[in-house]
């Protein structure tokens, strides 16, 4: 396979809202760059400086950050009632992220999901998205269209007839799991967007035949989550780097995982052992062992 020439970082959202334990471990690990999540993002508006700083004390970049209708519930890109709210939500996050030299932000689609988006709210989540992508563009953060499941934004024919109706300030950001647990072809979306993918999330499903006592951590809850650490599930990863590879990609790879099966700092650990010795990309930046 040839060379990866991207750069790695880590989702933050493992660690829920332990904002600085999750820089702390993701620095430990060895990553040098991380998605922060948009809650802890927006509480340095106009102290960007200081976020910098936490950034620096930790040795990591700001990748990126989840936007788009996400973060409030019941709003979608589809209802136009929403559509200013969308806007100057986003725009403030890409203002801080651009402060922080991050120069993508992940559009996230509105929940949950009630039925398959009709021809008149792909028509109005694109309008929303097309005006929001501008207003970020400004900032030199480019926004990007992310695929997800229980969402408005699910299937294969609803991202196709919403990219149609996108301008070229609207990019991708495919995530393997999301995109699978649709039933897509992750390698056939990324070659089919070669031109627009600017942001990838590395993400894992569950096995189907996964159960709950195969992870003790998780005992005592009512089921298992629906994403696992990489490797662990059944998504075939070297093709989707082939893809990447073979249309020049050459941005962020984030590894994500939602809710850990042990705890953060073990979850993300596997992660980047599969990404380094299965996938053959360099993770660590700075000590053999990740610690600093």
């Amino acid at each position: 396979m040839t060379a990866f020439k991207g750069k790695v970082a880590v989702h933050a959202i493992t660690w829920g809202h332990d904002y600085l334990l999750g820089f702390e471990e993701a620095a430990a690990l060895g990553y040098t760059a991380i998605e922060p999540w948009p809650t802890f993002v927006l509480q340095f508006e106009n102290r960007e400086n200081e976020l910098q700083e936490t950034l620096d004390r930790y040795g990591l970049r700001m990748s990126g950050v989840y936007g788009g209708a996400s973060g409030e519930s019941g709003r979608r890109f589809a209802d136009p009632a929403k559509r200013s709210d969308i806007v100057l939500h986003n725009e403030k996050l890409a203002r801080i992220a651009a402060r922080c030299g991050a120069s993508h932000i992940v559009f996230g689609p509105g929940g949950p999901r009630n039925a398959p988006a009709s021809p008149e709210e792909t028509k109005q989540a694109a309008i929303t998205i097309n005006e929001a992508a501008k207003r970020t563009l400004e900032y030199g953060v480019k926004a990007c269209v992310h695929p997800h499941l229980w969402t408005e934004l699910q299937d294969e024919n609803e991202l196709d007839a919403l990219m149609e109706l996108c301008g070229p300030e609207v990019y991708f950001a495919p995530d393997t799991a999301h995109l699978a647990g649709a039933g897509m072809d992750v390698p056939a979306i990324v070659r089919r967007y070669r031109d627009r993918v600017a942001y990838v999330h590395l993400k894992d499903l569950m096995p189907a035949e996964a159960r709950i006592e195969d992870f003790p951590m998780l005992m005592g809850n009512e089921a298992l989550p629906v994403f696992c650490e990489l490797g662990l599930g059944p998504i075939d990863f070297p093709p989707i780097i082939g893809a990447l590879n073979e249309i020049g990609y050459d941005g962020w790879l984030t590894v994500e995982i939602d809710r850990s099966t042990s705890t953060p700092y073990n979850s993300l650990r596997i992660c980047r052992d599969f990404v380094e010795q299965q996938l053959g990309i360099r993770v660590r930046g700075v000590a053999e062992d990740g610690r600093r």
